[in-house]
């Protein structure tokens, strides 16, 4: 190609949707390659001083969507949280703010906490429920029951009209059997959300080393296919329409946060660990919270890694994450939207994925096939590398 690969997209708008991470939680599960902090509550307050002055910086942007992630939001004291949800009018624009993301855990779940979270305009929960099974929810070192669970759902369903819960499968030893009941037991609560993810080993975790070291061992690929089969059959009977390879959603009820992701959107973020996309330009806070606050209160940047995003590079990006959305892309409108025709730029990945039978072209648009979503990651990386 002619174009120079660092020549930068032009015609960015400002982002309205805003990521604030959390990162305490009351422990550290061993698959967590998240930027979490467990059995430092002594930390909370140093955290929302130095978020507060993070975030002022913002000079109050117009959001559409606002996700609190984590760690886990909820974990915070009631009055913590109050304080931390109060100082948002103070610290963006809400007055077209349509989706209002918390994550949660069920053990955190109580009438008190649904109470605060819904008077503060939230109006979408994610419990991060991860099974309804008790060997597995021990396996996978979850602090709550399959009743807690269950109990969560059904009380944050009376204060919170989205919610949505978190399963992982292919755990150590899990059966299809099992995989499929805890999916039958998510689909018959009120839950309007879905999202489904296979057990991975990260690097530095501690499921990594133990599996290093023989003392756990994956579910067999073949298992692990039908158990996603099963997920995307049943939740269609069930009326969970399949948007984006782990996530499922009623109609109306798709996270609209997450979407600005999948669709290369900017986004603002502020808290440890937390990665913010604005004006073509990537960053990337310190993952550690006790550096994260040392930066923040020594009146320094809490950004460890800074990448201005050329043309190209984000057109690659923006094909690998958007054809993760069952719907797909259109070459068109990236074309439109970068300055130049990205049929070009893709034209090996593409070919390469069609001739695979992972991927369906239809004029500009491109989907992955009912083969290819079970090979997503192959063909993300494939835009990626090319």
């Amino acid at each position: 190609m002619d174009l120079a690969d660092d020549a930068p997209v032009e015609g960015w708008v400002l982002p309205e949707a805003a990521y604030i991470h959390v990162p305490f939680c009351r422990h550290r599960c061993g698959y967590c390659n998240f930027s979490v902090i467990a059995n430092r509550d002594d930390l909370i307050e140093k955290f929302l001083k130095a978020i507060t002055q993070e975030l002022n910086a913002l000079k109050r942007p117009r959001l559409k969507t606002l996700f609190f992630g984590g760690g886990t939001p909820t974990h915070l004291p009631n009055p913590a949280l109050a304080r931390l949800l109060e100082s948002l009018d103070q610290q963006f624009n809400l007055s077209e703010l349509t989706e209002f993301s918390v994550e949660a855990n069920p053990e955190d779940i109580s009438e008190a906490k649904l109470e605060l979270l819904a008077s503060k305009g939230v109006n979408r929960i994610s419990l991060g429920v991860q099974s309804f099974q008790t060997t597995k929810l021990l396996s996978l070192e979850r602090g709550h029951t399959r009743d807690q669970a269950i109990a969560a759902v059904e009380l944050a369903s009376q204060y919170i009209p989205n919610v949505s819960i978190d399963l992982i499968f292919a755990a150590p030893s899990e059966s299809l059997k099992q995989w499929e009941q805890d999916v039958i037991t998510a689909i018959q609560l009120p839950i309007s959300h879905l999202s489904t993810y296979a057990l991975t080993y990260e690097k530095g975790t501690q499921f990594w080393n133990q599996r290093l070291h023989g003392d756990m061992k994956e579910l067999d690929e073949s298992v692990e296919i039908d158990m996603y089969n099963f997920t995307r059959q049943s939740c269609n009977q069930h009326g969970f329409r399949h948007y984006e390879v782990s996530n499922f959603a009623k109609n109306g009820s798709r996270c609209l946060h997450n979407m600005a992701y999948w669709k290369g959107e900017g986004w603002y973020a502020a808290g440890p660990g937390a990665a913010r996309f604005v004006n073509g330009v990537r960053e990337v806070n310190h993952r550690s919270t006790s550096t994260y606050l040392k930066r923040i209160n020594e009146g320094q940047s809490p950004v460890a890694e800074r990448e201005a995003i050329g043309v190209v590079q984000y057109a690659k990006e923006r094909t690998a994450f958007g054809i993760r959305l069952i719907d797909g892309i259109d070459l068109r409108a990236l074309s439109q939207h970068v300055g130049f025709d990205t049929y070009k730029l893709l034209k090996a990945p593409i070919k390469f994925s069609l001739d695979d039978g992972l991927l369906v072209q239809e004029g500009d648009h491109l989907r992955l096939s009912d083969r290819g979503i079970l090979f997503a990651d192959t063909v993300a990386q494939r835009f990626l590398d090319c």
